[in-house]
C-alpha cells in the first residue's frame, strides 16, 4: 500500500524530471523555433490560416492550439485564424487547404500514420506543415519523450512558444512601429522597426528563457504541492473505488486540458487501465444551448445536476479561480458533499480564498500560458499516480 509520503516523493521526482527533458530540447531548438514563426508570421501576412488536427487525446492539442490563436490571451492582439480539423482531418483539409496555410499534425510519440498522410498531402499544396512528432515537413518534432503524457506536455511548450512569437514577428513586419502589449515578452525588441530576419536570434534567446521560466514554476509545484498532489490522488482513489467518476471543466484552453484529462482517462496509453471520466467542456451542443438560453454562468452547473453522483470528484481547472461558471459549479458540489478538487493559477482566487476545493493545486503565475503548461503536467502526474494506486503499476 502506498503511503501520502512516498507518492509524494514520487509525484516531485516525476515533475523535476520534465524539466531536464523539456529545458534541453528547447535549447536545442530555439532558433529553429523562432525561424518557424518568422514564416508563419509571413503566412499569416499573405491571408494563410491554422489548420490543425489529431486523433485521440491528440486532437485536444489541436483545440488547444486553435483556441490560443484565435482568441488570444494578451490583451490587444489580434485574432488569427485557426481551425480544429480533428473530427474529419483529410476530407475537411482535402476540402479547405490553400498553399499560404500553416498545417499541424498531432500524434502519439511513435507518430500516427494517418496524421503524416494527411500532412503530406498538405505540404502538396504548397502549406507549411508541422509534424508533431513525424519523419518529414517544414518543421518535424524528432526527439519527443517516449512517455506519451511528457510529449503532450512538450508539445503544448512548443505551440504556446509558437503563438507568442509569431504575433512578434507579425506584428514587427506589418507595423514597424509600437510593439505594444508584447513588449514584455520580447524586451529586446524595442519601439524601432527592424528587418525580422535580423531578431531571429533574439528570440530564440527568449524562447530559451520562457522554458526556464516554466521550469521554475514547475519545480516550484514539486516542491510546495507534491504533498497536496499525493493526498488528491489517494482521495480520487477513494471515490473511484465506491463508483464515482471524474467530472472536468474548464474555460478556453481550461477546457482542453478538461478534455484531454478525460480522455487520458478512458483512453489511456498503452499498459494504462480506463478510468470512468467525463469532460463537461467537450459537449459544444448542450454549451452553446444554455449559454443563448440562460446564459455563460450556468454551462457547466446545469450538467452537473444532471450529471453528478454520489462519490464523483468534481475537478475544476482555472487560471483565474475566479471564473463565475467554474465557481457556481464548485458552489453547487460543497452543496451536495462532493469530493472538490481544482487545478488553479496566480494566488488561487475566489475558488482558493473560499475553500471551494478539497484539494487546491495552484501554479502562482500570473500569466496563462506558463499556468497551463504546468497544470497539464500536475493532472498528467496525478493520472500517473492514479493508475499506480488503482493497478500497482504506471
Amino acid at each position: 500500500m502506498e503511503t501520502a509520503y512516498s507518492l509524494a516523493e514520487q509525484i516531485e521526482e516525476r515533475l523535476l524530471l520534465r524539466n531536464q527533458i523539456f529545458e534541453h530540447y528547447f535549447s536545442v531548438e530555439a532558433r529553429r523555433l523562432a525561424e518557424a514563426c518568422r514564416e508563419m508570421s509571413e503566412r499569416f501576412l499573405h491571408g494563410g490560416r491554422l489548420l490543425a488536427f489529431g486523433r485521440g487525446p491528440y486532437a485536444t492539442d489541436a483545440q488547444h492550439v486553435s483556441v490560443e490563436f484565435v482568441h488570444p490571451v494578451i490583451v490587444g492582439k489580434r485574432a488569427l485564424p485557426a481551425l480544429d480539423l480533428s473530427l474529419l482531418m483529410q476530407p475537411w483539409l482535402d476540402a479547405i487547404v490553400r498553399a499560404d496555410d500553416i498545417i499541424m499534425g498531432f500524434g502519439p510519440p511513435e507518430g500516427d500514420c494517418a496524421v503524416w498522410s494527411a500532412l503530406q498531402s498538405a505540404q502538396k499544396h504548397g502549406a507549411m506543415t508541422f509534424a508533431l512528432p513525424g519523419p518529414s515537413g517544414s518543421y518535424t518534432l524528432d526527439a519527443a519523450p517516449q512517455d506519451p503524457f511528457m510529449h503532450q506536455e512538450m508539445v503544448e511548450i512548443l505551440c504556446h512558444t509558437l503563438w507568442e512569437t509569431v504575433h512578434v514577428f507579425f506584428e514587427h513586419r506589418e507595423l514597424g512601429q509600437d510593439i505594444g502589449q508584447t513588449e514584455f515578452l520580447y524586451p529586446f525588441l524595442g519601439k524601432q522597426k527592424q528587418e525580422t530576419v535580423g531578431i531571429v536570434d533574439d528570440v530564440a534567446a527568449s524562447i530559451q528563457t520562457k522554458v526556464h521560466d516554466d521550469a521554475l514554476l514547475r519545480t516550484r509545484l514539486a516542491k510546495e504541492q507534491s504533498d497536496e498532489i499525493a493526498a488528491t490522488a489517494l482521495d480520487m482513489q477513494k471515490c473511484l473505488q465506491s463508483g464515482g467518476k471524474l467530472i472536468l471543466f474548464g474555460n478556453g484552453g481550461s477546457a482542453t486540458d478538461a478534455n484531454d484529462w478525460a480522455i487520458d482517462c478512458v483512453m489511456p496509453p498503452a499498459g494504462y487501465h480506463p478510468i470512468p471520466a467525463i469532460s463537461l467542456a467537450m459537449e459544444p451542443a448542450i454549451i452553446t444551448a444554455m449559454a443563448n438560453d440562460v446564459g455563460i454562468e450556468v454551462i457547466f452547473l446545469r450538467q452537473m445536476l444532471a450529471q453528478a453522483q454520489a462519490n464523483d470528484v468534481i475537478v475544476a481547472i482555472s487560471t483565474s479561480g475566479g471564473s463565475r461558471n467554474i465557481v457556481m459549479a464548485m458552489e453547487e458540489a460543497r452543496k451536495r458533499n462532493l469530493m472538490t478538487v481544482a487545478l488553479l493559477g496566480n494566488d488561487g482566487g475566489e475558488i482558493y480564498r473560499r475553500g471551494l476545493a478539497d484539494h487546491p493545486i495552484i501554479v502562482r503565475s500570473d500569466y496563462i500560458p506558463r499556468i497551463q503548461e504546468v497544470q497539464a503536467s500536475a493532472y498528467h502526474v496525478l493520472r500517473d499516480t492514479l493508475e499506480v494506486l488503482l493497478h500497482g503499476h504506471a
